[in-house]
């Protein structure tokens, strides 16, 4: 041993012999020399030199136990050898089909001192009472956001790579979580997951029990969770936590094409949208008809006009709807609702998109502009039929005659001529009218009206 040069201390493993002994009675046993000794020493190696000797084939990941990459095997095989004799669910693991059966018991033996709430397990209780310590100790070493669970930060960080490892054995599109994998696997199955939680007071379907649980704090207006800093309370945990950031001034999501910077994921996804449309950049495509948007929700609305599927039901009417909020707001027409109200001039309106483009004629903003011509317009719907005028696109049809017209209110103004349909009714003399211009020309042979 040298003096001068540092010392690295080398580990050493002896592997005892297995020998065979026999008692007083001639019976043998098979015995380990110093076993415990021997066994203390694989427990130092795996545990304070990383050593993870067992390697699953599939995947690349190791283990340190030969049992726990056995378990691990089965998300790769699929296999579930424990079942419910309740409910007949299964599972890979004992331990979980243990904890899976004190749903059915209601064993619940673990609660929290705070709200009295009561959970299956001692880790689900220790999880719970971060909400009331407001304890985070996960936090992101990209963007600095915490978080009280370690899968959440485990989750969070596939936004920054960009990972997404759960992927569909049908058709090979992949999810950055495994919930988002199985909710995907339904559209293959033809399972509506929409139907599986439903609120008693309204209706409205749910596909996840926690999202029926908030839910029903709309009606009972429950906002359990409150900020320290203002006093504010919110119905939702996930609010409150996209509240505090208003008072931190956390911006953590950045967009990489102009460097702006967000405090809410769903915000820089909306903003990405923006240059897509100035970009005019649609990479997600409809395989029925070729259609193409800029964000894959839309795509997903999209196809419905394909399917037919219509599956949000208005009580009051029957009438049905491909999305949920086109069905709210057209519970607004039964209700008289209009909620969203104008600061200028104090007009109402039942939808938010609606005031917005209303905001417009008082600011005369026209964001949207034409790249053939230059002509802007207030509304990306209103430029998108101005597009027309140069690419000369008629996609509405008349199945009576054959005509096509740019716009579907036109072609509904067309039918009319093979309906003989008169809408519109002059109160004065009773005489109708296909069209309401044609009305309003009409009244003026009453009023007097000569504005030429």
């Amino acid at each position: 041993m040298s003096d001068g040069g540092p010392q690295t201390e080398q580990l050493s493993f002896q592997i005892f012999p297995v020998v065979e002994s026999k008692d007083q009675g001639g019976s043998s046993s098979t015995v380990s020399e110093s076993h415990s000794h021997n066994e203390a020493q694989a427990h130092f190696y795996r545990t304070h030199t990383c050593g993870k000797p067992f390697l699953c084939e599939t995947c690349g990941k190791s283990f340190t136990r030969i049992d726990h990459l056995n378990f691990h095997k089965k998300i790769h095989t699929g296999e579930k050898p424990f079942s419910c004799e309740t409910c007949g669910k299964r599972f890979s693991r004992i331990s979980h089909l243990r904890l899976h059966k004190k749903i059915h018991t209601g064993d619940r033996p673990f609660f929290c001192d705070t709200c009295g709430k009561s959970f299956i397990q001692s880790s689900d209780l220790n999880v719970h009472r971060r909400i009331h310590t407001n304890e985070r100790p996960f936090k992101c070493d990209i963007c600095g956001i915490c978080y009280p669970q370690h899968y959440k930060l485990k989750n969070h960080y596939r936004t920054h790579t960009g990972e997404k490892p759960f992927s569909c054995e049908t058709c090979g599109k992949s999810f950055s979580k495994i919930s988002y994998l199985n909710r995907h696997k339904k559209i293959h199955t033809d399972e509506k997951p929409f139907l599986s939680f439903k609120c008693d007071i309204c209706g409205i379907c749910f596909p996840q029990p926690s999202k029926l649980k908030n839910h029903y704090r709309t009606h009972t207006g429950e906002k359990p969770f409150l900020c320290e800093t203002c006093g504010k309370s919110f119905s939702k945990i996930s609010n409150l936590n996209r509240h505090n950031k208003i008072h931190t001034g956390e911006k953590p999501f950045s967009c990489q094409i102009c460097g702006k910077t967000f405090s809410q994921f769903s915000s820089l996804n909306y903003h990405k949208s923006i240059h897509r449309i100035h970009t005019g950049e649609r990479p997600f495509s409809c395989q029925s008809c070729g259609k193409s948007f800029s964000e894959i929700s839309n795509l997903n609305l999209h196809k419905r006009i394909h399917t037919g599927e219509r599956p949000f039901s208005c009580q009051s009417c029957g009438k049905t709807f491909s999305q949920i909020g086109s069905l709210n707001v057209h519970k607004r027409l039964h209700t008289g609702e209009k909620p969203f109200s104008c600061q200028s001039c104090g007009k109402s309106f039942s939808q938010i998109n609606s005031l917005n483009v209303h905001k417009r004629l008082h600011t005369g903003q026209r964001p949207f502009s034409c790249q053939s011509c230059g002509k802007s317009f207030s509304q990306i719907r209103t430029l998108n039929v101005h597009k027309r005028i140069h690419t000369g696109e008629k996609p509405f049809s008349c199945q009576s005659c054959g005509k096509s017209f740019p716009q579907s209110s036109h072609l509904n103004v067309h039918k009319r001529i093979h309906t003989g349909e008169k809408p519109f009714s002059c109160l004065s003399c009773g005489k109708s009218f296909s069209q309401i211009g044609s009305l309003n020309v009409h009244k003026r042979i009453h009023t007097g009206e000569k504005p030429f």
